[in-house]
């Protein structure tokens, strides 16, 4: 891509766990018993969304330019160039309406939203480390898996920092879905404009 400048970080590309070990069944113990998230049977582990959370599925460098300017502290991954951000079930089903709202509904964006139904690949959970359970996955983490870049916290805590739609005048905690749709939608249309048409 001539004349574009990554500003992707460089992050380690993590490796799959070793098929027969029983590592796969630590991640998927790690998910349903340590924060009560449903996955499909199967290796790779996959986690249903829609259940406790939704998925809005971006280019991960405009994902990264989002996250520089806007405050968001719900978990988030990266999946090779792609960029997974949880957001409070139903989002999924409110993206196109948003974007319509927001005044996106006629370009075609590369923003996709994982919601009732759907699975997404479970990156492979937090090694412990200096900064504690949720330091991201060293350079010996295993070949090909996604990476958290914010590590889901434990229980509630999760269900807390997912963006939905505010109440009018509510005064929840939670960050505004639409704020975060609409910053997403300007940075993916950003990296669309900024590479050569074919």
């Amino acid at each position: 891509m001539a004349g574009v400048r990554s500003t992707t970080p460089a992050v380690p590309s993590p490796r799959r766990p070793p098929d027969g070990s029983g590592a796969w069944e630590r991640v998927r113990s790690w998910y349903e018993g340590g924060l009560g998230w449903p996955t499909a049977p199967g290796t790779p582990v996959r986690l249903r969304t829609g259940v406790r959370f939704d998925v809005l599925d971006v280019p991960a460098e405009a994902g990264h330019a989002a996250l520089r300017r806007r405050e968001h502290g719900s978990p988030v991954a990266l999946r090779g160039e792609r960029m997974l951000l949880l957001v409070a079930v139903g989002g999924a089903d409110e993206l196109p309406g948003l974007l319509e709202w927001l005044e996106w509904g006629s370009l075609a964006l590369d923003l996709r939203a994982v919601g009732t139904g759907g699975l997404v690949e479970a990156p492979l959970p937090p090694e412990p480390g200096p900064a504690g359970p949720s330091s991201p996955p060293g350079p010996d983490a295993s070949q090909g898996a996604a990476v958290w870049l914010r590590p889901p916290g434990t229980g509630s805590e999760v269900d807390a920092s997912l963006p939905t739609l505010s109440a009018p005048g509510g005064a929840g905690t939670a960050p505004d879905l639409a704020r975060l749709v609409h910053t997403l939608a300007t940075q993916v249309h950003r990296l669309r404009l900024s590479r050569p048409s074919r």
